[in-house]
């Protein structure tokens, strides 16, 4: 018997004689209890819904499935402030495929207006049982605009920040790039990583050695070369040899940073810290440096090079032969490789590998990428290794080691460690590797192979340019292709007080009517040398000045001119 029906048979039992107030009273407990019993009735109904409701479910799980926001990144900006890479808010598009009652439908609806997307994959995506899929990361405004006019609920976004880099490919291989999250793949990006991303210091920027405006001046004259040349790829770049700051680097072919798919790994190759080559004259630099830094060799001595040398079954030879008996200043202005191996048996093959492992030639580059490449160079060091090695063959490195080996040998003998991180002292805090009167030799010697010797044609005139040029036939197989060249020429200036160097290199190279068919380094990369000087130097806060070659002209005086 249910509980109203009873108090119901009571009631009409009772005395007839009960006041109508006890009545009322009795009626009103009545009401209040079946009111009691019919809400609770209605909550355990409303909760058994709850558990079972689609419309909760879908609640929960948006509640739930969707990532986190993620944080801001550092900006990079080059020395003067300048940005290279900025984060800006963006938009990316998610699904819950649980609220999806048309997947067909608003795949091909999707697909209209991101045409990027895979109709298939997106049925796929958005048939599936999950609470979440990715649709498409990053949308433009137009985009989102367009995904919000087709007013479907199951599809929602997500803000996040997406990396910009606003030069394009500017210094793409020293930036590097960062992947759909934000995180660093490469260059600066992926060795700086954590630092980039530590959310107290998202607003402190990340100064590098760069400057955009020598960036690009060195970019436009390598393509240009590179054009002219028909050259398979080159390398340059611009040092402080005060202070080992890298002021620009350039890789070509290069890739933009903003859009990362389709790049091919030989645009993503980093020629100037990654690629080792044989470098060719380039290296007598440190023989020299060596052997007057030991004492076993002066400025008056010289050696025989009135015919080749054989050794085993090598032979070596001069590209420019003067064959007679040459002074040191001779052997290098006229980079004589005759002359140049003689004084490298002088030195000694020991004496020859500790001189090049105190310099950072023998092992990687220490720099902020991960892109470094290690120096090939003999297992065995041979008499015939220490003839070769004196003149750049038989022995591979990196462009940015030898800029920072040449910087330490013209600015008062120490060595820095390269750093594509702005500087905060303009001063030389490196290591001595080779005297201050050896480093004056060096400045002498370098001025004179571009006065009168191989590397003319990088006489930026006011700027007093000193270099040495280099061509080496490529390596390929075991042993050299003699019609593929790596032409290269290292510069610095202004001799008298040396403040940056500039380096420049083509891959394969080709003569053309106007280098009369060659394509060595004093023909090709010598003039980028000379064109890079002259657009930047003013830029960098060197100008020129009226020529002051006193400091040259004794050594010049012992150059035995050609009738």
């Amino acid at each position: 018997m249910s509980l109203a029906r009873a108090q119901s048979f009571d009631f009409h039992g009772a005395d007839e004689d009960q006041s109508p107030l006890a009545v009322a009273r009795l009626r009103l407990m009545i009401g209040v209890l079946l009111f009691m019993v019919a809400f609770g009735l209605m909550a355990v109904r409303t909760i058994e819904l709850g558990m079972t409701s689609p419309v909760a479910n879908r609640t929960a799980a948006r509640e739930i499935v969707v990532p986190p926001v993620t944080f801001a990144r550092a900006d990079i900006v080059d020395r003067n402030g300048e940005l290279l890479a900025v984060n800006l808010q963006s938009s990316s598009l998610y699904a819950n495929p649980r609220e999806v009652t048309d997947p067909i439908g608003l795949a091909k609806q999707l697909v209209d207006v991101l045409p990027g997307l895979s109709q298939a994959e997106l049925e796929q995506k958005l048939s599936s049982k999950r609470a979440f899929v990715w649709i498409k990361r990053k949308l433009t405004p137009k985009q989102k605009w367009q995904v919000n006019a087709l007013g479907d609920p199951a599809l929602n976004f997500r803000d996040e920040e997406d990396r910009l880099y606003p030069h394009g490919r500017l210094a793409s291989h020293a930036l590097g790039y960062v992947d759909v999250d934000g995180n660093g793949i490469a260059g600066v990006e992926h060795y700086f990583n954590d630092r980039l991303s530590e959310v107290e210091r998202a607003g402190e920027p990340l100064a590098l050695a760069l400057d955009v405006r020598v960036q690009y001046a060195l970019a436009d004259e390598l393509e240009a070369a590179m054009r002219a040349h028909q050259a398979i790829g080159a390398a340059g770049l611009v040092m402080d040899v005060n202070t080992g700051e890298v002021i620009a680097m350039v890789s070509m072919p290069d890739f933009d940073p903003n859009n990362i798919r389709g790049v091919g790994e030989s645009e993503r190759f980093n020629r100037v810290t990654k690629g080792v080559y044989e470098l060719g004259s380039t290296f007598k630099t440190f023989t020299f440096a060596n052997a007057l830094d030991d004492g076993i060799a002066t400025f008056e001595d010289g050696y025989d090079a009135t015919k080749p040398l054989r050794i085993s079954r090598f032979t070596i030879n001069d590209d420019h032969p003067k064959n007679r008996y040459l002074t040191l200043p001779e052997i290098f202005a006229f980079s004589s490789n005759i002359g140049t191996a003689q004084m490298a048996l002088d030195i000694g093959g020991d004496r020859q590998q500790q001189f090049l492992q105190s310099l950072g030639l023998l092992s990687p580059a220490d720099l902020e990428l991960t892109e470094v490449g290690a120096p090939m160079y003999p297992a065995t060091w041979r008499k015939v290794s220490t003839m070769t090695i004196s003149y750049g063959h038989g022995i591979a490195v990196s462009p940015v080691q030898l800029a920072t080996g040449i910087s330490s040998m013209v600015n008062g003998g120490r060595l820095n460690t390269p750093t594509l991180l702005k500087s905060r002292s303009q001063t030389s805090k490196g290591k001595p590797v080779v005297s201050p009167a050896t480093s004056r030799q060096m400045r002498q010697l370098l001025r004179l192979a571009v006065t009168k010797g191989t590397g003319g044609r990088s006489d930026a005139r006011g700027y007093r340019v000193g270099g040495k040029t280099g061509t080496a036939e490529k390596a390929v197989g075991g042993g050299y292709d003699r019609k593929a060249l790596i032409s290269s020429f290292m510069g610095v200036y202004p001799m008298d007080d040396p403040q940056y160097a500039v380096f420049a290199l083509l891959d394969e190279p080709k003569g053309t009517k106007e280098t009369f068919g060659f394509a060595s380094g004093g023909w090709v990369a010598a003039p980028v040398v000379k064109n890079v000087i002259l657009r930047t130097a003013p830029l960098l806060g060197v100008l020129p000045k009226a020529e002051d070659e006193n400091l040259y002209q004794r050594v010049a005086l012992m150059i035995e001119e050609d009738e």
